[in-house]
C-alpha cells in the first residue's frame, strides 16, 4: 500500500513510544458506541474497545475528490458490523441501501445509517444500478460466496474477515473472481489499522528492521455462543469452528507488515475435551490452535490462536537484524519514518478494534476514487487466511509441517 502517502499531513514526525495496543496492552475492552443517530446494543465481542472522542492525531485530513461513492451495506448481526465501520458517516460516501436477512435488524440497519431503502438478502441488493460498492458484513462462511455475488454485479467490494472459511479451493475461486472482474476488493483486516502493527508497517517499508527473523501475532477470543455466554452467530458458524480458520487478526501481524506470504506450516491443536471426540458441525476437536510457520524472506513466525473462554488480545511482535517491536521500536535505525496513522476524515469516527474501522473504511473508498490497490487487497487477504486453514490440516496430522499456497497481486 501507498496509504501513508494519501493524506497530506503536518509533517510532524515522532520518536516515541506508541500509544497503540503492544503486548502489554492487549487486552480489550468489551464496549462500542455509534455516534450516528440511534443506538447499538453493546454487543459482547472482544475487540470492540472504542478509541474514545480525543483527537489521535495532529494531521489534517484532505479529501482526493469531491464524488460520493453510492455504498450498499449488509449484515447487521451480533457485532453490529454493518453500521460500525463509519460508511454513513464518510464525506463521499452515499449509503443508498441496506440488507439483512432478518427485517428487524434490517430496519435498525437502515436507522443508524439514516438510509431509506432496504432489501431482504443481498442477492436482491445487489441488482440495484444505483449503487457502485458494497460492504459485506455478513456470516463468515458467506463471505467468499457474497463477495462473488457482488463481483458479477459489477460492484466494488468489501468484506468483513476472514476472506474464505476453511476451503482452498474457495480461495482459488475468489482470487480468480477478483483479477477478473478488474473491481476493487478489500478485506477489513482490523489489525492492518491498530497503531501499533501500523508503525510496524511503516518502520519495516523504510529499512529499520532490515530483513524479518522472527514475528509472532496472538488473537485471543472466546467461543461461539454456547449455553447462553458468548459470542452469537448465524446457524451458530462460532460454535466449535477450527480456531485458525479465523487467523487474520494474528497473521497480519507478518503479512501485513511485509506484504509477504508464509510458506510452510506445523500447527499444534489443544482439545477441547481430551477423552471425548469432537462434538460440533466441523467435527473439530480442538479449542486452541498454535501454529509455526516458515516465511517468504526464510524468517519463523508465531501465531497463536485460542478460543479459551475469558482470554481476550489481538496483538504482535516483530524482530528483524536491525531492530524490534515489542510495545515500541528498539533497532539501530535513528531516524525513523511518520508512525503516526492516517487522520480520519470529519465525522468518521475512529470506532473499534484499536481506532481501525474509520481508517479502513478511508482507505477502501480511497482506493475506489484513485483508481488503485487498496491496502488489503485479495492477495494479501488470502495470504492471512489461508495459512490458518492448512494449519488447521497440520493440528490435525499432529504438527506434520505442510505447504502453504502463496497469492500474488498481478499488477
Amino acid at each position: 500500500m501507498k496509504g501513508n502517502s494519501l493524506n497530506p499531513t503536518s509533517g510532524r514526525r515522532r520518536f516515541i513510544q506508541l500509544a497503540g495496543l503492544g503486548a502489554g496492552a492487549g487486552i480489550l475492552g468489551l464496549n462500542h458506541a455509534c455516534s450516528v443517530k440511534g443506538k447499538f446494543t453493546k454487543p459482547e465481542v472482544a475487540g470492540f474497545e472504542d478509541s474514545g472522542p480525543k483527537p489521535e492525531t495532529d494531521k489534517t485530513w484532505m479529501p482526493v475528490s469531491d464524488r460520493k461513492i453510492r455504498v450498499g451495506l449488509v449484515g447487521y448481526g451480533a457485532s453490529h458490523f454493518g453500521a460500525a465501520f463509519g460508511f454513513q458517516n464518510h464525506p463521499n460516501v452515499e449509503v443508498v441501501a441496506v440488507s439483512d436477512l432478518f427485517p428487524d435488524r434490517c430496519a435498525k440497519l437502515a436507522e443508524v445509517t439514516r438510509c431509506n431503502k432496504t432489501y431482504p438478502s443481498l442477492e436482491e441488493l445487489v441488482k440495484d444500478d444505483r449503487i457502485e460498492a458494497v460492504f459485506v458484513a455478513t456470516d463468515a462462511p458467506s463471505h467468499k460466496r457474497h463477495c462473488i455475488e457482488v463481483l458479477n454485479h459489477g460492484k466494488h467490494v468489501a468484506v468483513a474477515v476472514p476472506a474464505v472459511f476453511g476451503s482452498l479451493e474457495d480461495a482459488e475461486e475468489l482470487f480468480e473472481a477478483v483479477r477478473r472482474s478488474g473491481l476493487k476488493y478489500m478485506m477489513f483486516e482490523t489489525s492492518c489499522f491498530r497503531a501499533n502493527l501500523y508503525a510496524m508497517r511503516q518502520i519495516y517499508k523504510s529499512g529499520g528492521f532490515g530483513k524479518i527473523v522472527y514475528a509472532e501475532g496472538e488473537y485471543y477470543h472466546g467461543p461461539g455462543l454456547v449455553n447462553g455466554s458468548g459470542t452469537p452467530s448465524y446457524k451458530n458458524w462460532r460454535v466449535g469452528m477450527p480456531a485458525q480458520w479465523y487467523p487474520t487478526h494474528s497473521n497480519a501481524y507478518y503479512v501485513g507488515i511485509t506484504d509477504l506470504p508464509f510458506t510452510e506450516v506445523s500447527c499444534i491443536g489443544n482439545p477441547y475435551h481430551p477423552d471425548k471426540s469432537a462434538d460440533n458441525q466441523y467435527n473439530n476437536p480442538f479449542r486452541d490452535e498454535i501454529a509455526l510457520l516458515r516465511t517468504k524472506d526464510g524468517g519463523i513466525a508465531r501465531m497463536a490462536r485460542t478460543r479459551t473462554p475469558g482470554m481476550a488480545s489481538e496483538t504482535g511482535r516483530i524482530q528483524g537484524e536491525k531492530g524490534s517491536y515489542y510495545e515500541e521500536y528498539k533497532g539501530y535505525e535513528k531516524n525513523l519514518p511518520d508512525l503516526e496513522r492516517p487522520p480520519l476524515p470529519p465525522g468518521v469516527p475512529a470506532g473499534g478494534h484499536g481506532g481501525s474501522h474509520g481508517r479502513l473504511t478511508d482507505e477502501f473508498i480511497t482506493s475506489i476514487l484513485l483508481d488503485r490497490k487498496p491496502l488489503v487487497d485479495v492477495a494479501m487477504a488470502l495470504n492471512m487466511t489461508v495459512p490458518g486453514i492448512v494449519a488447521h490440516q497440520s493440528a490435525l496430522k499432529e504438527g506434520e509441517w505442510m505447504k502453504v499456497p502463496q497469492f500474488t497481486y498481478w499488477e
